[in-house]
């Protein structure tokens, strides 16, 4: 199967292209470096509509269609892994999420600010001991006259910081697993929401990772997206739509990777001819190439199916696992063929193999996806 993209298709792309390699591309390694979150970068995006991609003009987005947002976000990925992970939780989980589930009112209140980037959107449902399974979550939220008074704590949210809204999941009813479970948009400022740390990690160091504690934190019932007890299916969805984001991010890491190691294997030279001229580097670069173009059409075929209103989770899923896994492989290749000067932070290789290793961890492991993907085939 071969995408054509259309000229409109084409467009959004490479104006994702152009402000990437201009605007986020000479400034990744020392926001890598000094772990500095790209505000202004963001603020430019929210600007160009890259932070509503999805979302109708009413609101003041761009109203693109998913194959568009994934390959302007393969193009910011490309650029700074940092910056595409802000995008991708913003539009695939935040701003999807109010689209699909919202009221009026909480469009009116939140979408357009999310869409131009007057705030970053966040999302919130792992704990210390609940991960892969939600219905392990403790932090809870009871009703008390028109608000709902939460407890609990949230671990590796992703903005978690620097967000200025927050959804944020909580047993409304523990007895009912997980249709006891409820969503709960959180502004930023909300009495009893406190960042309790951020996280040290091996990459996306431009992107804050903060666990999020709340304290008899009331909420406006008015606030429950979606509605009471429906808090896992709002998570659920968002998280397929979410690994559409993740498989573009792997694709434009991986390309970046791929470009350095075609750059290098042309310019390194070894017993007198360029060390691209050896097999036993054409043949992974070779390798390489071909994965990449294999993820993404599974990324794009994911994020068609989604156009085309139909279920997605099976090849969300399909093309998350493929393109996570196949990144991380790219990238110790990329490395490889750079030898030593890849474990230097001087090539961009570096930064790229650290970035990519957690794409096969966050919004599902690889084994989790295999169990969806499972699932669908086995029932």
């Amino acid at each position: 199967m071969s995408f054509k993209l259309s000229s409109e298709q084409r467009m959004v792309t490479r104006m994702a292209r152009e402000f990437a390699r201009k605007e986020l591309m000479s400034q990744a390694a020392e926001r890598d470096r000094s772990h500095a979150f790209p505000a202004e970068s963001l603020k430019k995006m929210g600007e160009l509509g890259f932070l509503g991609m999805m979302v109708p003009a009413a609101f003041d987005g761009a109203a693109a269609d998913a194959v568009s947002y994934a390959a302007a976000l393969a193009e910011i990925a490309y650029a700074d892994a940092s910056v595409a992970v802000i995008m991708s939780v913003h539009n695939s989980i935040v701003c999807e999420s109010l689209m699909r589930y919202g009221t009026s009112a909480q469009k009116d209140r939140f979408l357009g600010s999310l869409a131009r980037g007057e705030m970053i959107g966040a999302f919130a449902m792992t704990e210390p001991s609940a991960g892969s399974d939600p219905v392990r979550q403790e932090t809870t939220a009871e009703r008390d006259g028109d608000c709902f008074v939460i407890n609990g704590e949230k671990r590796f949210i992703t903005s978690g910081k620097n967000a200025g809204l927050v959804i944020v999941t909580a047993k409304t009813d523990p007895a009912k697993r997980h249709r006891g479970i409820s969503a709960f948009l959180v502004p930023r400022g909300t009495p009893g929401l406190s960042v309790a740390r951020l996280e040290d990690k091996l990459g996306l160091c431009a992107s804050d990772t903060a666990d999020l504690h709340f304290k008899n934190m009331r909420v406006p019932a008015e606030n429950i997206l979606g509605g009471e007890g429906n808090g896992f299916a709002v998570a659920m969805t968002a998280l397929d739509c979410g690994r559409i984001g993740i498989a573009a991010q792997s694709v434009g890491v991986a390309k970046a990777c791929l470009d350095e190691a075609v750059a290098h294997a042309k310019a390194r030279e070894q017993f007198g001819k360029p060390i691209g001229r050896n097999q036993g580097v054409a043949f992974p670069i070779a390798d390489m190439a071909t994965e990449i173009e294999a993820a993404r059409l599974l990324t794009l075929s994911a994020a068609a199916a989604k156009d085309r209103k139909e279920s997605f989770t099976q090849p969300a899923a399909m093309a998350k696992l493929f393109a996570s896994e196949m990144v991380n492989r790219v990238t110790a290749r990329a490395l490889q063929i750079h030898g030593g000067y890849g474990y230097t932070k001087d090539y961009p290789v570096e930064r790229h193999f650290r970035d990519a290793r957690v794409f096969t961890i966050y919004e599902g492991t690889s084994e989790i996806q295999r169990v969806v993907i499972s699932r669908h085939l086995l029932g």
